[in-house]
């Protein structure tokens, strides 16, 4: 038994309603640090004004995407711990 098993109903058919719900979250989670992280790697390289001005307003928008993750994760009740 892996990580999966606390995931698992327990009639052990697979994700429950809920459990599916917080794996969605999970995920969308990750995703959208992993997006910020590559905001920052942008902005970081950017060079001239039009990069640096574009990288800014793509790290802004992966930024406010992974508030809006973070919250419903936590409205929802997940840990950090989890996340």
């Amino acid at each position: 038994m892996g990580w999966l098993s606390g995931w698992r109903r327990k009639d052990g058919n697979g994700l429950g309603e809920d459990q599916d719900e917080s794996w969605n979250v999970f995920t969308d989670v990750r995703k959208a640090q992993m997006e910020w992280e590559r905001a920052h790697l942008m902005f970081d390289e950017a060079v001239g004004q039009d990069q640096i001005d574009y990288a800014i307003y793509i790290l802004e928008a992966a930024e406010r995407k992974y508030q809006i993750h973070l919250k419903h994760a936590k409205r929802i009740g997940l840990k950090s711990n989890q996340l």
